[in-house]
């Protein structure tokens, strides 16, 4: 009996050790209860992509998050992701990336913006199941920018608008502003100083049809165990029809 317990509060011991070490590592937590086993995620700072940024910067590094992710997707244990948001954007195509493969897992996934879900930041908010925005947040929508040197041929302007077509495709596919709407608040004038685009708080955002609901992590929590639930009961209806059409599992002894 002695030995029993000291073996399962040893392995109690090293998840809550392997558990401090991801949130320090990458910011991410896994928590194991009955209700579901969910994987919690955060985007924080600006999204590094294909340039090292400076190391004074908050950063998340897509080569961290993508196989973070594809774990995920894979692990059995996991049943949900919760992704928590708090960016001011970053790399065009490394955010893409992120929002896509999300959008694209089999398991239960939201959202939770928090602060801000600024620039490519808003694909990646709106690419889980459900989303939420707290009632302070906010999400800056402006077009696509580009560093470095620009040549000025039509050729250029092009890309740029193919550039921002993914952005605008991926957005009206995953909530429900329209394509029409989202465009009109990219390139709206006199809501940023110096520049064109919106600023959403969070009931506008909701207004707007960005985001699915005003909440906190509460909501966050409360909306991924109810997916998670459903997933269970689907499944374990799969299973019984699985049964049910199988001539070996109808065989008596």
């Amino acid at each position: 009996m002695a030995n029993s317990y000291t073996e399962k509060k040893n392995i109690h011991g090293n998840q809550n050790n392997q558990n401090a070490q991801m949130v320090k590592s990458f910011g991410q937590a896994y928590i194991k209860n009955s209700k579901g086993n969910i994987h919690c995620m955060t985007i924080i700072g600006q999204i590094e992509g294909h340039m090292v940024l400076p190391p004074q910067n908050k950063t998340t590094k897509y080569e961290h998050i993508i196989p973070q992710l594809v774990g995920i997707e894979e692990n059995r244990k996991v049943e949900g992701l919760l992704l928590i948001l708090n960016t001011v954007g970053g790399d065009v195509e490394a955010g893409l990336a992120i929002a896509e493969m999300v959008a694209s897992m089999s398991k239960p996934a939201v959202s939770l913006v928090l602060g801000g879900g600024h620039s490519i930041g808003v694909p990646m908010a709106v690419s889980t199941a459900y989303s939420f925005i707290a009632p302070s947040a906010t999400m800056t929508i402006h077009p696509i920018r580009l560093n470095g040197m620009i040549i000025g041929v039509p050729q250029t302007f092009e890309y740029f608008d193919k550039m921002q077509e993914r952005v605008v495709e991926f957005v009206a596919k995953n909530s429900s502003i329209g394509r029409e709407k989202f465009r009109e608040l990219l390139l709206k004038t006199g809501e940023l100083a110096n520049d064109v685009g919106t600023i959403l708080f969070g009931e506008e955002a909701v207004k707007e049809g960005l985001i699915n609901e005003v909440g906190g992590l509460k909501d966050a929590l409360a909306k991924l165990y109810e997916l998670i639930c459903e997933k269970r009961k689907t499944k374990k209806y799969k299973i019984k029809e699985e049964e049910k059409n199988d001539p070996a599992h109808n065989n008596t002894c």
